[in-house]
């Protein structure tokens, strides 16, 4: 039986949240032309250290839209950039109904690696979020997970012990991660095991 105090829960946002697909933008960007999806994605995937920096606010928002413009030869503008690169989210409503129940018991907040870009563009619209207390953001914090440094900027938020603190996301690097620094922390898989690893802790 788990007699864990909890305190925190703490969510990831992409996959846990709002799952994300980006086959939706370069299927856009194939429309616009043949192929400059697919060698988009090729130029991305190549360079995702820039990914990387524009999560971690190491490079600028406008750094990294000049770069992505160059990728797809400037076939498109800066605005049409941002809205087919973040319009790529859905809200996962069993697990954001959660949020409300939860609410009244705990303090929540919001652990995610994203960009000004997607934020501004892709997610920031979502009603949910009125439900964190505070949302750590990689590029705010200049950390990204699996530093232990963003994780700690939870603790600085919340004001609590490690040990308090339950964390829901769908890469196990970034479970194992919490779990190595006091936290409990479980996978997110789908809604119904994260639905029994709350009730088995009496979170729910």
């Amino acid at each position: 039986m788990n007699s864990r105090k909890y305190s925190a829960i703490v969510f990831d946002l992409g996959n846990v949240l709002i799952p994300f697909d980006y086959t939706i933008a370069l299927n856009q960007l194939n429309e616009i032309e043949n192929n400059l999806g697919n060698r988009f994605i090729e130029f991305y995937n190549t360079n995702y250290h820039l990914h990387r920096n524009f999560e971690k606010g190491l490079i600028s928002e406008l750094d990294f839209i000049t770069k992505m413009l160059e990728a797809v030869d400037n076939k498109i503008d800066a605005e049409t950039f941002c809205r087919l690169f973040s319009d790529i989210f859905t809200a996962n409503e069993d697990v954001v109904s959660l949020l409300p129940l939860l609410k009244k018991d705990y303090k929540l907040f919001l652990l995610s690696n994203t960009n000004s870009i997607h934020q501004k563009y892709g997610w920031q619209k979502y009603n949910f979020l009125k439900y964190f207390d505070e949302m750590i953001l990689s590029h705010k914090v200049k950390s990204i997970k699996p530093e232990e440094e963003i994780y700690r900027e939870v603790e600085k938020a919340s004001g609590l012990q490690s040990a308090e603190h339950f964390y829901i996301d769908d890469i196990e690097e970034y479970v194992n991660v919490a779990k190595k620094i006091g936290w409990d922390a479980v996978q997110f898989v789908g809604y119904e095991t994260l639905l029994s690893d709350l009730k088995s802790r009496n979170i729910l």
